[in-house]
């Protein structure tokens, strides 16, 4: 499987995810400069990521400004063939505002920047992205963000719940939810949701910083090993095809 990641300006969780990606889980990874208009060699079962950070500065709204650089053209047309497509913390931002993940990301009820190690309960395993997680299992997952209260219209919501394209809710060690284990504001505690199409995900808690033993944590690295899996499965019953 092969894995581009867009560096922005104020990108500065690109070398880690490319750490974890490489060196960590042993994938082919090239970085891509958000100027180019052009976005070759990579195929339906690969993956193109957009990390965290603070992308053009975080002025206007986070991500707005990211979604006019030249390769979210190619993104969005990655995307809509099928490509794997993953949004981390700004990277989510970004997918919101490009239109390819519905609802957006506001500032933070508290007003206040929040970056600890928290649960978040995984609502839906049966994508490519969490097939290997189980049913409301609860992954604790770093989060680092100023503006990450994911908020959508009533309707935008109830489909969003219909659809089972909410991943994963911000909750207690023990699953349970409430307002205290709401970091942010985030509707429905919703910390990560995908595309009908189950290719496009988006996400703020960082799985790239829980993927390593010397961290203490390898919860985050189970997300990227399912997509590993199901880009292999993908290729194979290509091949079959």
């Amino acid at each position: 499987m092969k894995f581009g990641v867009v560096v922005f300006p104020g990108s500065n969780c690109d070398e880690d995810m490319r750490y974890v990606l490489a060196e960590v889980l042993d994938q082919q990874v090239e970085m891509l400069w958000h100027k180019n208009d052009q976005l070759e060699g990579f195929g339906p079962g690969d993956c193109i990521v957009l990390p965290g950070g603070f992308s053009y500065g975080d002025y206007l709204r986070s991500g707005a400004i990211a979604k006019l650089s030249p390769i979210m053209q190619e993104v969005i047309k990655f995307a809509n063939n099928g490509g794997y497509v993953i949004g981390v913390c700004n990277g989510f931002q970004i997918l919101c505002e490009s239109g390819l993940l519905p609802g957006v990301l506001l500032a933070n009820d508290t007003q206040k920047f929040i970056c600890k190690n928290l649960h978040i309960k995984v609502e839906n395993n049966d994508t490519p992205f969490t097939k290997n997680t189980k049913a409301q299992e609860v992954l604790q997952i770093p989060i680092a963000h100023a503006d990450g209260r994911y908020f959508a219209s009533e309707q935008v919501h109830a489909d969003l719940v219909k659809n089972n394209q909410v991943l994963f809710r911000y909750c207690a060690e023990d699953g349970n939810f409430s307002d205290s284990t709401n970091p942010n504001g985030s509707i429905d505690n919703i910390a990560g949701i995908c595309n009908a199409g189950r290719n496009v995900f988006g996400m703020m808690p960082h799985p790239e910083r829980a993927a390593e033993e010397i961290l203490g944590n390898t919860q985050g690295r189970i997300l990227f090993e399912s997509l590993i899996e199901a880009s292999k499965k993908q290729y194979l019953d290509t091949a079959i095809a």
